[in-house]
């Protein structure tokens, strides 16, 4: 009995010691990251959050500002690695940390849900001046862009939706299981021992099934901001943000004929986290007017073919009487 004692003693103890080894290790990344990409925009507090936007260009005369809304896991980076340079010599552009990631902070009480973001969005759009705004969303941002306009239609002039999320699916891609954790506890103890670790030695995979079958630009990792993810706040931001789609998005999607302003969606054909008939093709079914556009490509459109995600975009603003020449 001594004996056994013994060795359970040495082995919880062994156990403690590598958390604590594991726990060191993430903050060490977390600040390492952070000191490589700190923080280029500005911060707006809204109700719930603390948002980090950046602000490019100047609007022409009655032109909205155009709002970009990123993806799961992702930050704004995503279009600043080369859609923003493409448009803001001639537009007013603003793009988001969605409240949690990037270096955008959500408060402890506020949910995850699409339509505590989307009133997030709304608060943001009402600070950056009068009238609408005119937004893209990629991916899960697609769906945070379709419930702001449902929820907050005067402030959204029109939509450019980059391979969207758009309808609930019965299974989690496999490269995003690793979020799928309910339990707070267990989550933010993932978030401070094996997320990081793993996130290091799987990230080469995990790029390829994102990217996939398009090639992961070799400067991602700075210009990109994808070094960001490796911080136990972006691994529990993007858990809570997944967690919090099956009670709302359902919702959400049986309201699209409801919406009444432009909508045009672009999807690669081989986009391997998103169906696009599943969610480009039964969005434009519902929403009247609203246009497909498919193309050659993965998931990143707005990385890995940032000048015809530009494209897209400016003539979608167009499209929606916005005024472009």
């Amino acid at each position: 009995m001594t004996t056994l004692l013994t060795v359970a003693g040495f082995l919880l103890g062994a156990l403690v010691v590598l958390a604590a080894i594991l726990v060191l290790f993430s903050a060490w990344t977390a600040r390492k990251v952070q000191s490589v990409l700190p923080p280029k925009g500005r911060f707006v507090d809204v109700p719930g959050a603390r948002l980090h936007i950046r602000e490019f260009g100047e609007a022409r005369a009655g032109e909205p500002a155009i709002l970009m809304i990123h993806g799961l896991a992702g930050q704004l980076s995503h279009y600043t690695y080369g859609v923003v340079g493409r448009l803001a010599a001639h537009h007013r552009i603003v793009v988001v940390d969605r409240p949690g990631s990037g270096y955008s902070t959500r408060a402890p009480d506020t949910s995850a849900d699409l339509s505590a973001q989307a009133a997030s969005m709304a608060a943001l759009i009402r600070t950056l001046g009068p009238g609408q705004a005119f937004v893209v969303g990629h991916s899960l941002g697609g769906a945070v862009a379709l419930t702001l306009a449902l929820e907050h239609p005067r402030q959204v002039a029109g939509l450019a939706l980059l391979a969207p999320l758009t309808h609930m699916r019965d299974d989690v891609p496999p490269v995003f299981k690793g979020l799928a954790i309910e339990s707070p506890f267990v989550r933010k103890l993932v978030a401070w021992t094996l997320a990081i670790p793993a996130s290091v030695k799987n990230s080469a995979a995990t790029l390829e099934a994102v990217f996939g079958p398009e090639a992961v630009p070799r400067d991602f990792a700075t210009k990109g901001g994808g070094l960001l993810s490796l911080r136990p706040s972006a691994f529990l931001s993007a858990s809570a943000d997944m967690q919090a789609l099956p009670a709302h998005l359902p919702l959400v999607q049986a309201r699209y004929e409801e919406l009444r302003l432009p909508v045009h969606v672009l999807y690669g054909k081989d986009d391997r986290i998103l169906d696009w008939k599943a969610n480009g093709q039964a969005l434009v079914d519902k929403v009247p007017g609203a246009k497909l556009e498919l193309v050659e490509g993965g998931h990143m459109l707005p990385v890995t073919q940032a000048a015809l995600s530009a494209r897209f975009i400016e003539e979608a603003l167009s499209a929606a009487g916005a005024g472009v020449q």
